[in-house]
């Protein structure tokens, strides 16, 4: 017969951040919006549902990403492509 034995852990002081905080995370590409917490750094704000949030934007999440949706989309906001096209457009015969 196996007894229970009880651990006690205790974490590191001193090493953990302090600033944790609800931090609302909102995807450009379908403007889906999440609350979690997190110490994300952010000066921008967004309210949701009468609450102001520091917001931090993503260009894809869990709702706009091809794995998670079964979609295969392109996301091109920064005119990734055309960049690309231009910086080695030199290299073409």
């Amino acid at each position: 017969m196996h007894t229970r034995k009880e651990y006690s852990i205790t974490m590191k002081p001193e090493i953990h951040p302090e600033n944790y905080r609800l931090v609302a995370f909102k995807d450009m590409s379908n403007d889906d919006v999440f609350i979690t917490k997190s110490t994300a750094e952010s000066k921008e704000t967004i309210e949701v549902d009468g609450v102001t949030y520091p917001v931090v934007k993503l260009e894809i999440s869990r709702t706009s990403h091809p794995f998670y949706t079964g979609k295969s989309k392109l996301v091109d906001t920064a005119g990734r492509i055309d960049k690309f096209k231009n910086k080695y457009a030199k290299f073409k015969k």
